[in-house]
């Protein structure tokens, strides 16, 4: 193969660029989603507003020739997706449920099992055998998460932790189900994201009404709430802002499979778990206590040892060519002739 043929990396400003726009985009996902949440009592509505907002930036898109999308739905296709759909809904509900009940600050320690779950899903249905280093990275972010649900100085609402213990399962569980949903979409990630999306919208509408939000939803819509005078100002403004980011997101992942490696998508997560604190104490005024600090602190250090683990597990293991035992025989044979001969050369020179 010649050297024009072969595939050149990613140029250094291509990975930071990505890597800058998937920050970006993430602190703006979570402030915004809390800011809003901070202000409603409609947390499902909320999200089916962002997916909705995500479904009508497809077509746009699709029809002005950026992204070729199936419009006509293939009915087996649905099926096979349901699994994807269906943990995709009870994930981002549960993940915008923690933020409702939990700081920004504390949102990383709520949601701080997502590794050691996903260890788990991989051992217990895809048989993949954990190393005893990986298990030690995973007692570390254990470790990290109770030490900030039981050492937090500040009061942490049970019912938050609970909706992240849960959203962490569901995530471990989607990072095993989205191989499968992407073989039903001939491995087009971009058509995955969006029959995800498009259906998931339509199933929040009777989960949100049977959840009982509708009389809030109607109360924003046409109500008058003398508390809270900005809430649908502040909805729209959320939707908007968590709905095109999220559609940015979900067409830029396929840059980001391509240009970042996984200890570079660590790093970055890592920087924006603090990020994210630094903003919760800025702008909600939330308070980072010494046990808080320390978990997040944790729950960082044993993610990153995680990725450098699996990094050095995964390079190629140095490959010895195997030699056939009548070739070593006759190494061997040469060998004790070689030797005879210098013998003999030695005792007629000294003769």
């Amino acid at each position: 193969m010649s050297p024009q043929s072969q595939q050149q990396p990613p140029s250094r400003a291509l990975v930071v660029g990505t890597v800058s726009f998937y920050l970006v985009a993430a602190l703006a996902m979570v402030m915004a989603n809390k800011w809003v949440l901070n202000s409603t009592d409609t947390p499902l509505f909320f999200l089916f507003t962002q997916l909705v907002i995500a479904v009508v930036l497809f077509l746009i898109a699709h029809m002005l020739g950026f992204l070729q999308l199936p419009l006509q739905l293939d009915l087996e296709v649905c099926k096979g997706l349901i699994p994807m759909v269906g943990l995709s809904v009870i994930g981002l509900s549960s993940s915008n449920y923690t933020l409702k009940y939990v700081d920004a600050s504390y949102y990383q320690v709520a949601r701080g099992m997502i590794l050691p779950f996903t260890v788990a899903t991989s051992f217990f249905l895809l048989n993949a055998r954990p190393s005893l280093r990986i298990l030690g990275a995973c007692a570390v972010v254990t470790g990290g998460f109770f030490v900030g649900v039981f050492l937090d100085g500040t009061p942490v609402s049970l019912v938050g932790i609970m909706f992240g213990v849960l959203s962490s399962m569901i995530t471990a569980l989607h990072s095993v189900v989205i191989k499968k949903s992407l073989e039903v979409v001939h491995g087009s990630a971009l058509h995955l994201s969006w029959y995800t999306n498009l259906i998931s919208s339509f199933i929040l509408i009777p989960v949100f009404i049977l959840m009982g939000e509708l009389p809030g939803v109607m109360e924003l819509l046409f109500g008058d709430n003398p508390t809270k005078p900005d809430g649908f100002s502040t909805f729209v403004k959320g939707s908007i802002i968590t709905g095109v980011f999220g559609f940015l997101m979900s067409v830029a992942s396929l840059m980001s499979i391509k240009v970042t490696s996984p200890i570079t998508h660590m790093v970055s997560s890592a920087a924006r778990g603090v990020a994210v604190s630094v903003l919760g104490v800025l702008y909600f005024q939330d308070v980072v206590s010494e046990g808080r600090a320390t978990s997040i602190a944790v729950i960082l250090l044993g993610s990153i040892w995680y990725t450098w683990i699996k990094h050095v597990e995964s390079q190629p293991k140095p490959q010895y060519e195997r030699v056939a035992l009548d070739e070593m025989e006759r190494g061997s044979a040469k060998q004790e002739n070689d030797h005879a001969r210098r013998k003999s050369q030695s005792r007629d020179a000294r003769d």
